[in-house]
């Protein structure tokens, strides 16, 4: 059920764009292994499976078939017997083929439902007879049981035969290279059944499995649901057995999740273009600009450029296929990427679809317009390639610019780091004390016996029997497993100290390894200091940074838990890059865990969800007592602005951070309106500093009347006179000629009155001759002009316009 379409965005001309998803691709690095691996075919015929029943028998008969006691090894004979006897009424060259002709093979749950009944009518035996029968044949590999019908129809019996029948020496060797603790866990003993399995399925021993059977073998146990992110331990033993080729994959997990890196056609054709010459076009643009972007800023302007533009107008305008876009055409599309549906899950089940404004707009826009750029300028360097396809840009530059969502989102990051940078200290002694109520809880278990009872923190617990574990049961019958909980806390802890001390991104902090930490000796004093030298991420700076005490402590400490106990060093991790689709070499990675026997790197998601549990541990509020949720990119700002504000120069700060540009780094710098006030002081300050001391003096009482009294002395009979405190009047008190002189208009009569008796002594000086005092007049006479053209201008400024009032047009009723 979903609930109504809330426009929060002011506006609802236009429905947003609704996209379809694009076609599921997650599977290719899979898919890809498979073609380059593909898996043994099980055969029908093969030398055991074409002996006669005699000679089967015979084999079964023989070391390391032959069962110790006579009733098991009668069981075993009989049971064989009746299996062999009952397959050869059926066709075939062999027993396998008679096997796949029987009814047997179709469906496991038919064997095991009316298996017996099948068997009595050829001869008389015991049901348990015949499935011990049936599991010797396999042992024998005189049949080959396909991984499903393995799945259908499961025996306990059938890993510790192989192990005692089908290559004891292969396995032996696999037990000296494997953890003896991790063998004989549940992890190993779910990885030691995989390989018994593939053996039942394919024949040969462990040298003979390929990686194309393991390929199989985790798609199959997926495709029947039994996979649930442990099974793939069994192949990183089979690597590091060194049965694999070196190009085969570095691990199983997440092979089947990860899509590896497309094509420019499989890009584009993912998201669907009907019309083929722009199909061409939009994969010979990929194409050109490939070899200049990472993979990731590539599949971004695939899908741009595809899902988000030209598959867009062909769903709305139908057999469109020109770049020459009609401003209507144009209009409407940029309208439609106005805004997105936003979806949220309301706590009653229903789906609350609101209308918001879409954040990468600009960036859409951005794409776009450069597409249709580059495309010009290439037309005049190969007009027959790209000449037919340029075409004008129906995106101006002014719409790419995004100032004000920019200025919006900078506040709401200031904001967030303002409330943030007070709590850290707090938020980082809360991630120690979590940690430490988790390993005192798990110490406190491993402290009793399997069954027993302890009490850690008032609170009673109850051991459970599996001493491999650690798990207990509280007193209100809740299963816990402390040690996942410790190796939550532990985690989030290292996140915590390590972001909050570097302010790296969270990426670059998950690809840290032992190999990245070095020494370096100073060249004045000789002194060794410690650096950490941070891979290249998102800019592709390679940075170096001082490692500090309370991070050598941390790191000293991630070492010491990672540690391989037999060998003393750090196992290699092969980690899957999200951002480039392809695996790392492997390497001694500090964020690693033992997760179901198999070394992996720790996930973002993992760690997000880690903090989590330390905000619920503390619960932070904010002034609006909402929660005050810490994200990993939060560490960063706060690093940034703790170092600025702490005195580091914004340009170290810009090398320490990797940002290419200082701008960057000053956007996540929050200022903090104290630093604004104690910067104009401390201007102020200066600014005193180098003026004379005279002028700050405390005035006399004369100076402050004299003061107080020059403000009383400007009003002058036609207006108020503008001249500075200090300054002596220019024009000797000529004031209408001073253009200092602010007219009053209300003083108006009074200077057309000095006008006109201006103008009448120039007459009275011109007919008399008095030429020395001519000029003067005339001087005076222009002063009170001015003075009158200044009060007409004011007077016309403030006039009064009329607008009418607003009609409404019939169409808008």
């Amino acid at each position: 059920m979903k609930a109504r379409i809330h426009d929060m965005t002011g506006a609802s001309r236009a429905l947003p764009a609704e996209q379809p998803r694009a076609p599921q691709t997650a599977g290719g690095a899979m898919r890809k292994a498979q073609a380059q691996f593909p898996a043994r075919s099980a055969g029908t015929r093969w030398a055991a499976t074409c002996l006669p029943i005699e000679e089967v028998l015979a084999v079964l008969d023989r070391l390391p078939f032959r069962a110790e006691k006579p009733h098991t090894r009668w069981q075993r004979r009989s049971g064989a017997h009746a299996v062999l006897t009952w397959l050869s009424d059926f066709p075939g060259e062999s027993w396998q083929e008679r096997w796949e002709a029987s009814p047997a093979a179709v469906n496991p749950e038919h064997w095991a439902a009316e298996g017996h009944s099948w068997i009595s009518t050829v001869t008389d035996v015991r049901w348990n007879s015949t499935q011990s029968g049936l599991m010797m044949l396999a042992g024998a590999d005189v049949l080959r049981l396909p991984l499903t019908w393995q799945f259908g129809y499961r025996s306990v019996h059938l890993r510790l035969l192989f192990e005692r029948t089908r290559d004891p020496e292969g396995l032996a060797r696999l037990e000296e290279v494997v953890d003896p603790k991790r063998w004989a866990s549940v992890g190993g003993g779910r990885a030691r059944l995989a390989l018994t399995r593939i053996m039942a399925a394919k024949g040969g021993g462990l040298a003979d499995i390929t990686p194309g059977d393991a390929f199989e073998y985790a798609e199959e146990l997926r495709k029947a649901g039994l996979d649930r992110g442990r099974g793939t331990l069994f192949y990183s033993w089979l690597r590091e057995l060194g049965n694999f080729p070196s190009d085969a994959p570095v691990t199983l997990r997440f092979l089947h999740r990860v899509t590896g890196q497309l094509s420019c056609a499989q890009l584009v054709d993912r998201h669907g273009v009907d019309c083929a010459p722009i199909r061409q076009l939009l994969i010979d643009y990929l194409e050109e600009r490939q070899p200049r972007l990472d993979y990731g800023t590539l599949d971004n302007l695939a899908r741009n450029l595809t899902r988000n533009f030209w598959s867009d107008l062909e769903r709305h305008h139908p057999g469109i296929d020109s770049l020459n876009l009609a401003p209507g055409v144009a209009t409407a599309w940029k309208e439609r990427f106005r805004t997105r549906v936003q979806r949220r899950k309301r706590p009653d089940g229903t789906i609350e679809e609101t209308v918001v404004e879409r954040a990468d707009r600009a960036l859409l826009l951005i794409a776009v317009r450069a597409f249709y750029l580059d495309v010009a300028r290439w037309a005049v360097e190969e007009p027959a390639r790209w000449g037919p396809w340029a075409a004008p840009c129906p995106i101006k530059e002014a719409e790419t610019t995004d100032r004000k969502r920019a200025k919006r989102v900078k506040a709401r990051m200031d904001q967030r780091t303002r409330e943030r940078l007070p709590a850290l200290d707090s938020f980082a002694k809360a991630a120690a004390d979590h940690h430490r109520y988790h390993l005192t809880r798990l110490e406190a278990l491993l402290a009793v016996p399997p069954g027993g009872t302890f009490t850690v923190h008032d609170a009673v617990f109850v051991r459970t029997m599996n001493a491999a574990g650690a798990a207990a049961r509280h007193e209100d019958g809740v299963l816990l497993y402390f040690d996942l909980a410790e190796h939550r806390a532990f985690w989030a802890w290292a996140a915590v100290e390590f972001l909050r001390h570097t302010g790296a991104r969270i990426e670059e902090m998950l690809e840290i390894s032992h190999h990245a930490m070095f020494q370096y000796r100073l060249p004045t004093t000789g002194e060794l200091v410690p650096l950490l030298q941070i891979a290249p991420s998102k800019s592709d700076q390679e940075r170096v940074l001082l490692v500090s005490p309370e991070l050598a402590d941390v790191l000293a400490t991630i070492i010491r838990r990672v540690r391989d106990p037999r060998t003393g060093t750090i196992p290699l991790v092969a980690a899957y890059d999200y951002e480039e689709r392809i695996w790392n070499p492997p390497a001694p990675l500090l964020f690693q865990y033992d997760r179901g026997g198999e070394n992996s790197r720790l996930s973002s998601e993992r760690i997000r969800k880690a903090l989590a549990e330390v905000l619920a541990f503390i619960d932070l509020t904010d002034s609006t007592g909402q929660p005050l949720d810490f994200t990993p990119h939060d560490f960063r700002r706060l690093f940034i602005t703790d170092a600025i504000r702490s005195g580091l120069p914004p340009h170290i700060a810009q090398a320490i951070a990797g940002h290419g540009n200082i701008n960057t780094t000053m956007g996540y710098h929050a200022i903090y309106p104290a630093e604004t006030i104690e910067a104009h002081r401390a201007f102020i300050s200066r600014r005193r500093a180098l003026c004379p001391t005279e002028e700050y003096r405390t005035p006399t009482d004369a100076e402050w009347e004299d003061f107080l009294g020059h403000f009383e002395r400007r009003k002058l009979s036609v207006g108020t006179c503008a001249r500075a405190y200090g300054t002596a009047c220019i024009h000797e008190h000529a004031c209408v000629r001073c253009s200092l002189l602010r007219p009053d208009p209300a003083q108006r009569d009074r200077l057309m009155e000095i006008r006109d008796n201006l103008v009448d002594r120039i007459t009275e000086a011109e007919n008399e001759g008095w030429l020395g005092e001519i000029e003067g007049l005339q001087v005076s006479l222009a002063g009170a002009q001015n003075k009158l053209a200044q009060l007409d201008q004011h007077l016309h400024q403030r006039t009064i316009v009329g607008l009418g009032m607003p009609t409404t047009r019939s169409g808008d009723q």
